[in-house]
């Protein structure tokens, strides 16, 4: 993946005031526009683990789809300062729910809760930036993917981090149940992971001063940094190239089918190319290239 970091203001001030917003409606809780909220300390179990999944038909009689995105992590899943929730995630949302006959119904979710809610039947689907891995497929269906990524790590600009070698006995800031955790417990044991349940909150770490450079997807660290002065991506590509799909409960295939001939419906259309022209170039303006980003069809 090649992806150019430039700084224009109005792609800086668009992704700050996003970010922003996020963080300050995470801190406040469930609003008007979210609905609910889920947390878990794991990635798979629950009290109510593999509650039956609701039909197509169930889903279209009770006139709304539940859907898990994110509410602080701008600008692919947050909640605006009018209380809804926007970004590139929800875009996709919007339409797929819409094409179902519905209206779309989301519970704020953090990283380590994905699997979680559809194990538990809290939602029907998961659209929060979820990277396929052979871990995760295990204990969900992915369906096809519409976007891809890879790690990126961000850091002080007075003290830049540019190679993992140097993070070693140093602390890095990491969400729970993210592709970033598990990379780095793999392949980094000397660095000293940070470990947050929200986004926000692992920013806020990282803004205090409590660790020394913050890793996530590369899509959302570039943005992060152009809305915070001060602050440098170092590392633009960590990893292998991985995808971003929707994820729902194991075995439900009925609305599996449904998500994929969505999605291939859509690429034809360029959908995800518009989403990512209404959502994410207004934060990275000219500077990067979407097929950097974006998947149509299910295509990689």
């Amino acid at each position: 993946m090649s992806i150019k970091v430039g700084r224009s203001f109005k792609a800086l001030i668009a992704a700050g005031a996003a970010l922003v917003m996020a963080a300050s409606m995470a801190a406040c809780g469930p609003s008007a526009g979210t609905p609910s909220e889920a947390k878990s300390s794991d990635t798979g179990t629950s009290s109510s683990a593999n509650a039956k999944a609701r039909s197509l038909d169930e889903i279209r009689k009770s006139g709304k789809i539940k859907i898990a995105v994110f509410s602080d992590k701008a600008p692919f899943g947050y909640v605006d300062k009018d209380g809804k929730y926007q970004g590139y995630d929800v875009y996709f949302a919007e339409q797929l729910a819409k094409d179902l006959g519905v209206k779309p119904e989301y519970t704020s979710v953090d990283p380590a809760a994905r699997v979680d809610v559809l194990t538990s039947n809290k939602v029907d689907l998961v659209l929060a930036n979820f990277t396929v891995t052979e871990e995760r497929k295990e204990k969900v269906d992915f369906a096809k993917p519409y976007m891809k990524v890879a790690l990126g790590v961000v850091s002080p600009q007075n003290a830049p981090i540019t190679d993992v070698g140097q993070l070693d006995g140093k602390t890095l800031i990491i969400a729970k149940g993210t592709t970033a955790e598990t990379w780095f417990e793999k392949n980094a044991p000397n660095v000293k992971l940070q470990k947050y349940d929200q986004y926000a909150d692992a920013y806020n770490a990282l803004l205090d001063g409590r660790g020394d450079a913050f890793s996530t997807d590369n899509t959302e660290v570039l943005a992060w940094a152009k809305a915070n002065k001060g602050f440098k991506v170092g590392i633009t590509r960590l990893g292998d190239d991985d995808t971003i799909a929707p994820a729902v409960q194991k075995g439900n295939k009925e609305l599996l089918d449904f998500v994929n001939d969505e999605i291939v419906k859509l690429g034809k259309d360029d959908f995800f190319h518009k989403d990512y022209q209404e959502t994410l170039a207004p934060v990275y303006g000219n500077e990067v290239n979407p097929d950097d980003i974006v998947v149509e069809g299910g295509e990689v």
